[in-house]
C-alpha cells in the first residue's frame, strides 16, 4: 500500500499522503478505495468487505474505518440490508438570490418540503436587530424539512416580521416556495443577502427530523435577505447534510 494515486487538481495533492509516506494504514486504504469508487460509477454496489480487505491486504477493522470516512464524505452510501453503494453526486445550491426550489430544479431534481412548525413568536434581541424591529414584536417562524426527489437533505427555519407581512399566513402555502409567495403574491423584490456558512453537527432533534446520523457533519447557512430599499425581508437558518450538499458561488472583483 505504498502507491500514491496520480495527482489531480480536484483532489488533495498526492492524495493527502506526505512524501515520507508515514500515514495511518486506513488512510492509505481510503485513497486506494476512492480511486476504485470512481471507476465503479454511481449506484454500483461495493465488493464485499472480505474481498476488499484481501485486495488491499488489510484487516476488516482498517477497511471499515476507510469506508466509514468515505460514507461521511458522501462518496459512499450505506443501505441497511443491501450493502454499500457508490453515492450519487452532491446537490449544489448557488450562494445567490436563487430560491431552494429554483436551485434544485436547475439540476433536474424535484424539490419538496415537509412542514414542521408554523408559529408566531416575539422577536428576541438578535432577531429584532436583524429584521430592524423592536424586541418582542411578532414574527412568523416557518420550519420545514427540505427534500430533493423525496430524500430528506436539510432543515430550514425562516423568520419574517409579521408587522411587515400581515397577510403572509393567509397567502402562503407552507409546503410551497416562500420566495415565490413573497415575490409573486406580496410584491417583494429581493436585492441582496448576507450569508455565512459554517460546519456543525446536528442536534438530536435536527438529526431525527432530517433522518441522519448525529455524527454526520452538516453545513449551516445563516442568511439575512434585503429588498431594493435595503430593508430586511427575512432571516433564515438552513442546515444541510454535508454528505449530500455543497454550495457554489461566482465571485466578482470590486475593481
Amino acid at each position: 500500500m505504498n502507491r500514491v494515486p496520480p495527482h489531480r487538481a480536484d483532489r488533495p495533492v498526492r492524495a493527502g499522503i506526505p512524501e515520507h509516506g508515514r500515514v495511518p494504514r486506513y488512510y492509505a486504504v481510503k485513497a486506494e478505495l476512492f480511486d476504485l469508487v470512481e471507476t465503479l460509477g454511481e449506484g454500483t454496489v461495493l465488493p464485499s468487505e472480505r474481498e476488499l480487505a484481501e485486495r488491499f491486504s488489510v484487516s476488516r477493522v482498517t477497511l471499515r474505518q476507510a469506508v466509514g470516512e468515505l460514507v461521511l464524505e458522501g462518496k459512499l452510501l450505506r443501505r441497511q440490508g443491501s450493502g454499500t453503494f457508490v453515492a450519487p453526486p452532491k446537490l449544489v445550491q448557488p450562494l445567490s438570490l436563487v430560491s431552494y426550489t429554483e436551485g434544485m430544479r436547475r439540476q433536474g431534481v424535484q424539490p419538496d418540503r415537509t412542514v414542521i412548525t408554523v408559529e408566531e413568536l416575539g422577536a428576541d434581541d438578535g432577531l429584532a436587530r436583524d429584521l430592524v424591529i423592536e424586541p418582542g414584536d411578532p414574527v412568523v417562524h416557518l420550519e420545514r424539512v427540505l427534500l430533493a426527489d423525496d430524500e430528506r437533505i436539510g432543515l430550514e427555519s425562516t423568520y419574517l416580521s409579521l408587522g411587515r407581512f400581515p397577510a403572509l399566513l393567509e397567502k402562503l402555502d407552507p409546503a410551497g416556495s416562500l420566495y415565490a409567495c413573497l415575490t409573486e403574491r406580496l410584491g417583494v423584490r429581493f436585492a441582496e443577502a448576507e450569508e455565512r456558512v459554517e460546519t456543525v453537527l446536528a442536534t438530536p432533534r435536527e438529526a431525527l427530523l432530517i433522518g441522519t446520523n448525529p455524527a454526520l457533519p452538516m453545513l449551516l447557512l445563516h442568511r439575512v435577505s434585503y429588498d431594493v430599499e435595503g430593508h430586511p425581508i427575512e432571516r433564515a437558518r438552513s442546515l444541510y447534510r454535508g454528505d449530500r450538499f455543497s454550495f457554489v458561488a461566482r465571485l466578482h472583483s470590486d475593481r
